[in-house]
């Protein structure tokens, strides 16, 4: 059993967050987190550009798993490709690049089609889960269900799914969009595996207690924390290019205890 097994069979919810590179990655265990994520929207933003390929994602993968001893879960996308085989093939390469889980989402990356079809979308699942048990270590394969990120608030649609990857073998479970804790009951109720909640698009006020309480296991922010720190970033340009000011500076992190964090590992 790895480190991130244990996280999902003790009791309670805990928080997985989301770093971008080896910096916030540090930062992160320094601070006591228990295991990381990546986020291939964080990735993307910080290459300016809306979209990301597999092999930088990969390449960031193994960045993010270098730069700590913690357990790493990796954001994949929709691993790649369309076609199952050719999709879970990427989970080889992500293991071998560090990781000990990924995701593999019912997303196309197609506006005009964003979500596959049940059938494919399930056959993707099960190749994604014959790589992981193929690997020589325990490796967790989390199968996401996009429908209400891309404006398909089926809630039947999305349990279904979430049910037929549970019944294809993914460890954990994950429907990012879910905004309401009623909502996230219902998902959670229906399914018998860990549940990963993304509050990047959940109601900001819910707290790990109640979501624990709700029977989430995980919480992750996804791209959050990224966006958090972009916000501030266009915070202080915008001071300069438009009051000539730069009253920002009274609010920047402290380099010694940045440094110290990075040099002891500690907060």
């Amino acid at each position: 059993m790895t480190l991130i097994d244990s996280l999902h069979r003790r009791p309670g919810a805990f928080i997985i967050p989301n770093p971008w590179d080896a910096g916030t990655a540090k930062l992160l265990a320094a601070m006591g987190f228990e295991g990381l994520a990546t986020t291939s929207l964080g990735l993307a933003n910080t290459l300016g550009s809306a979209t990301v390929s597999l092999d930088t994602i990969i390449e960031n993968c193994r960045t993010i798993a270098d730069a700590t001893d913690l357990p790493v879960n990796a954001d994949l996308e929709n691993c790649g490709a369309d076609d199952p085989r050719t999709a879970a093939k990427a989970i080889t390469r992500a293991a071998e690049a560090g990781v000990v889980g990924v995701s593999i989402e019912d997303s196309t990356g197609n506006p005009q089609r964003p979500i596959y079809d049940f059938s494919l979308a399930v056959e993707r699942v099960q190749a994604a889960v014959e790589a992981a048990r193929a690997l020589p270590f325990p490796f967790t394969l989390t199968a996401r269900a996009e429908n209400f990120l891309h404006g398909r608030k089926d809630l039947d649609d999305t349990i279904k799914r979430l049910q037929a990857f549970e019944a294809a073998g993914a460890d954990v479970l994950y429907s990012p969009g879910l905004y309401d804790i009623g909502t996230i009951k219902t998902v959670v109720a229906a399914v018998k595996r860990p549940f990963n909640l993304v509050m990047g698009f959940a109601d900001p006020t819910l707290t790990v207690e109640q979501l624990s309480a709700a029977g989430v296991k995980r919480i992750s922010v996804g791209g959050a924390m990224e966006r958090h720190a972009l916000a501030a970033f266009l915070r202080c340009a915008r001071e300069m290019k438009d009051q000539g000011s730069f009253s920002f500076v009274r609010d920047m992190a402290p380099v010694k205890e940045i440094r110290d964090m990075f040099a002891t590992g500690q907060a």
